[in-house]
C-alpha cells in the first residue's frame, strides 16, 4: 500500500519556520494502531489524517505518542494541502473532528481557522508550578484542557528553561506560558511533554485559551500574537465570543510517498 504524504510548515511565510506537520489524505480510515505507528515514524509534533465525506472532511490528529482532540497548526496544514493539491475551490474547508465542526477559509494564501473559545479560571500559584518552570508566574489559570501561566514581561517567557520531568506531572495537556508583547499584543510558549512534545513551535489550539484571556485583559478583539519558540510564528487572532479566529500562512516543505 502507498500513501501520499505532505509536510507543511504552518504559521510560516517560508520553510524552516512556523510549525511543521505531516498531512496524509486517505480514501478510507486506517486502523488507529497503524496511524499511530505512522505518526511515531514521522516524529513531528502532529500528523494529520483526513477522509473526504461529501462536502466535508473528517480530520484526526496524532502526536508521536497519542491521538489528540484538537490541533491548530495541523488543521491549517491540512487545509493548505486540500487547496493546493486536491483542486479544492470552495470558499471554506469544513472539518468534522473530535472538537466538533471546524472551518478554514483561504484568502490570498492566508488561512483563517474558526475554532472554539476556551475560558479559564484562576488558580493558586504553587511551588510545583514554579519549580517546573524555574520562575514563579504572576498568575496561574486552568482552562478546559491546558494550564496557563502568565508573566509580566516578554523576556521572562523567552528565557524559560522548564524542567520537563516536573512539567509532565502538572495538570492539563499543555503548559502555556504567556506575557504581554513588545512588538505583538502577546507572546507565548507551549510545552507538551505529556504527549512527547517538549516544546511545540506554534500551537494553534493554545490560542483557543490565549485569545479570550488577552482580549479581555487588553480590551481589544483583534490581536497579533507571536509564539516565541526557536522556530517562531505569527498568529493573527480575533475574539468572537464563543469562537476565535486564528489565521496564518503555510508553505509546503515536502511531498512524498509512504510505502506500507
Amino acid at each position: 500500500m502507498e500513501l501520499e504524504i505532505y509536510q507543511v510548515d504552518a504559521f510560516a511565510e517560508e520553510v524552516f519556520s512556523g510549525n511543521p506537520a505531516a498531512v496524509i489524505p486517505l480514501y478510507e480510515w486506517l486502523s488507529d494502531e497503524l496511524m499511530q505507528h505512522i505518526a511515531e515514524e514521522n516524529n513531528l509534533s502532529e500528523t494529520a489524517f483526513f477522509v473526504r465525506k461529501g462536502e466535508y472532511f473528517e480530520l484526526r490528529w496524532f502526536t508521536p505518542e497519542t491521538e489528540v482532540d484538537l490541533c491548530g497548526h495541523a488543521t491549517l496544514a491540512s487545509a493548505h494541502v486540500i487547496y493546493e493539491f486536491l483542486d479544492y475551490t470552495d470558499q471554506a474547508v469544513v472539518f468534522e473532528t473530535k472538537s466538533g465542526r471546524l472551518f478554514v477559509d483561504r484568502d490570498n494564501g492566508r488561512y483563517s481557522m474558526d475554532f472554539p473559545a476556551w475560558g479559564v479560571r484562576e488558580i493558586q500559584v504553587t511551588e510545583r508550578v514554579s519549580d517546573a518552570l524555574g520562575v514563579r508566574p504572576d498568575l496561574l489559570f486552568m482552562g478546559k484542557r491546558d494550564m496557563m501561566a502568565v508573566f509580566e514581561d516578554e523576556q521572562t517567557v523567552r528565557d524559560l528553561k522548564p524542567d520537563f520531568a516536573k512539567v509532565v506531572q502538572l495538570d492539563g495537556v499543555c503548559m502555556i506560558c504567556t506575557a504581554p508583547g513588545l512588538d505583538y499584543d502577546f507572546v507565548s510558549r507551549t510545552f507538551v511533554p505529556e504527549e512527547g512534545i517538549l516544546e511545540d513551535p506554534v500551537t494553534g489550539s493554545a490560542h483557543c485559551t490565549l485569545v479570550p484571556y488577552w482580549a479581555a485583559r487588553l480590551g481589544k478583539d483583534s490581536l497579533i500574537a507571536y509564539q516565541a519558540s526557536r522556530r517562531g510564528g505569527v498568529l493573527e487572532c480575533a475574539n468572537l465570543g464563543d469562537r476565535v479566529k486564528i489565521a496564518g500562512q503555510a508553505v509546503t516543505y515536502m511531498k512524498g510517498t509512504i510505502t506500507l
